[in-house]
């Protein structure tokens, strides 16, 4: 539910009034700007009689929000949300690259590759220490030491780090070293682990699951923002079709979908969508032609020799051209 304010409203009035409201076992957001007062009402809003609201000497209108997604929804919060990373901002017109290796392999590999999308002009170094693998014969990461080799390179680079957590287990040590924690396409609807970063103190990367609508995914947010983090990031990686001839198929429409129905950044990770190196520059360009906050590129010093997604994996001098290439568009959209 919605709570528009008349702009006459004083701060006393409006304390008054959230006061009364949060007796009744709600929660309430102030999901206004400078212009706008508007409040967010969290929780079982059957208790409230809205006839007896909108009598509020302070209350323009009464709202209800119509989504099964509350507080990931554009009507429950009009402006875009940004996030700040270390400095940099997330959404809200900014565009945001993010690069590295599929997993960190060893510290010669991953400070190499940073300090190489750091040149290219990435702005946040991405690499998995915990890797979940289709099989499980292949490499899973290094763990822990994965960890530290990242935090050594953001030491050197100083670009915040972006890594994964499989699970609620892992997820403290995950949080300790990372900026961003991300939750992967596999993890989307593992409700236990979403309610866990509904508790961290970072910012959460969302990537939508294989056969996940875009109802789901924000659903999914909300699992998260519901707990009280309020800091997320989506991210379409694309989704299991009938297609063979890429690893699964880019939905670019997602990012205007995700434009009109939330107000969280979304972001797009062009190599896992298509699963081959050479799409992922055209796929780039794409999608920061049709508005999203940011990439995530998988780059890789020697890909013929990688142990986890080579295939899809760009060399650095490659990285240099998309981020020019997609500049330029961002700079005209």
């Amino acid at each position: 539910m919605i709570i528009v304010l008349k702009r006459t409203s004083t701060i006393e009035e409006q304390r008054e009034l959230i006061g009364r409201i949060e007796s009744m076992g709600l929660t309430v957001k102030d999901a206004g700007s400078e212009h706008h007062g508007v409040l967010g009402l969290i929780g079982d809003t059957t208790k409230i009689d809205i006839t007896q609201l909108e009598a509020h000497h302070i209350v323009e209108k009464v709202m209800k929000v119509q989504e099964p997604y509350k507080l990931a929804s554009r009507t429950f919060q009009p402006m875009d949300s940004v996030i700040n990373v270390d400095g940099h901002l997330i959404g809200g017109g900014n565009l945001t690259i993010i690069g590295g290796p599929c997993s960190v392999e060893s510290e010669d590999q991953i400070m190499t590759i940073a300090r190489a999308v750091k040149k290219s002009g990435a702005h946040i170094l991405r690499g998995g220490a915990f890797k979940p693998r289709t099989s499980p014969y292949s490499f899973q990461g290094l763990g822990e030491e994965g960890l530290k080799l990242l935090r050594k390179a953001k030491e050197e680079t100083g670009l915040p780090i972006i890594t994964e957590a499989m699970s609620t287990e892992e997820f403290d040590i995950v949080e300790e070293y990372a900026d961003i924690i991300q939750i992967g396409a596999r993890n989307m609807q593992n409700f236990a682990l979403l309610k866990k970063a509904g508790q961290a103190k970072k910012p959460i990367c969302l990537k939508r699951g294989m056969s996940a609508t875009i109802e789901e995914l924000l659903m999914s947010a909300e699992y998260i923002m519901a707990e009280g983090n309020q800091q997320v990031i989506l991210c379409e990686r694309g989704i299991r079709t009938f297609e063979k001839y890429t690893r699964n198929t880019l939905d670019l429409a997602t990012v205007s979908a995700i434009k009109e129905l939330s107000h969280l950044p979304i972001i797009i990770d062009p190599s896992h969508a298509t699963g081959k190196w050479k799409l992922v520059e055209p796929m780039s360009r794409a999608a920061v032609a049709i508005g999203a906050d940011g990439l995530m590129i998988e780059v890789h010093n020697d890909p013929e020799n990688a142990l986890c997604d080579g295939q899809q994996s760009l060399k650095p001098e490659k990285f240099t051209s998309l981020i020019e290439a997609v500049g330029k568009i961002h700079a005209v959209v």
